[in-house]
């Protein structure tokens, strides 16, 4: 069965635990211009995991802090792999959605595909590469939670089988008033592998909202079995326009000297 994390947002303190682990397990740098805690704290590539602080009105018409994890959904059908014609990008069995760097062509297609901003570019390298969150794939695939959900000192996250824990939300938010009555992640754009709950609106967490429920690769798939072509054929239209240019200027030269 396919794993999932539950998210109860009205637990989180915005420690910033979670995303001290991510760097110590994905050994990554911090970033000094990119925050991972607070109103600015931004996804990069060198980010995979942040913690968003919002200023929020609750049912009560109270003024609270809420806190908003943020990294890679893992979608249960991923429009970043759909889009992705290397394979670089792959869904695994147990949840996650892996990047191959070795396969990647930098083609950034991924970027324009997936519907919550989540891969980035490093800009700032000589040989850049895309960079996410890759859910400790290699730790779930022993049965381990992600490392960022091991450190919380709150309970915010729960690790499982998605199936379960879908379940468990609904059973949460039924017998407790204070949750509203959704469950982000459950259906959007076909379902992901991170579920949250909340006692505030998505939407006033900076969550991307009216995305549907339809997957993603069912709209792009035949439009993009047609992108490898694509590619290749502009690499040789680029290739002969490059040996035409080249003969074209030794032709020239050719006729200078001789003149």
């Amino acid at each position: 069965m396919a794993k999932g994390v539950l998210v109860d947002l009205t637990k989180c303190v915005g420690c910033g635990g979670c995303t001290v682990a991510c760097k110590l397990w994905n050994d990554m740098k911090f970033d000094d211009n990119n925050p991972t805690v607070g109103d600015k704290a931004k996804l990069s590539g060198k980010n995979w995991t942040v913690v968003h602080a919002h200023q929020v009105k609750n049912k009560d018409g109270e003024t609270v802090w809420r806190f908003n994890k943020q990294q890679c959904l893992h979608c249960l059908e991923p429009a970043c792999a759909s889009a992705c014609f290397a394979k670089a990008l792959q869904k695994t069995k147990d949840g996650p959605v892996i990047y191959y760097p070795h396969l990647c062509v930098g083609c950034r297609y991924c970027m324009i595909a997936c519907p919550f901003n989540i891969p980035k570019y490093e800009w700032d390298k000589t040989f850049p590469l895309v960079s996410k969150c890759q859910m400790c794939s290699t730790k779930i695939a022993r049965g381990e939670a992600p490392a960022c959900v091991s450190v919380c000192p709150q309970g915010v996250f729960k690790f499982g089988e998605r199936d379960e824990l879908l379940k468990e939300a609904k059973a949460i938010i039924a017998k407790d008033d204070k949750y509203i009555k959704e469950i982000y992640g459950e259906k959007e754009v076909g379902g992901t592998s991170w579920m949250y709950i909340s006692d505030i609106p998505f939407k006033d967490l900076g969550f991307k909202t009216g995305l549907g429920t339809t997957p993603l690769p069912t709209y792009s798939h035949n439009f993009l079995r047609y992108t490898p072509f694509v590619a290749v054929g502009w690499g040789i239209i680029l290739t002969g326009l490059y040996h035409y240019t080249k003969r074209r200027n030794t032709i020239s030269k050719e006729t200078n000297i001789k003149g």
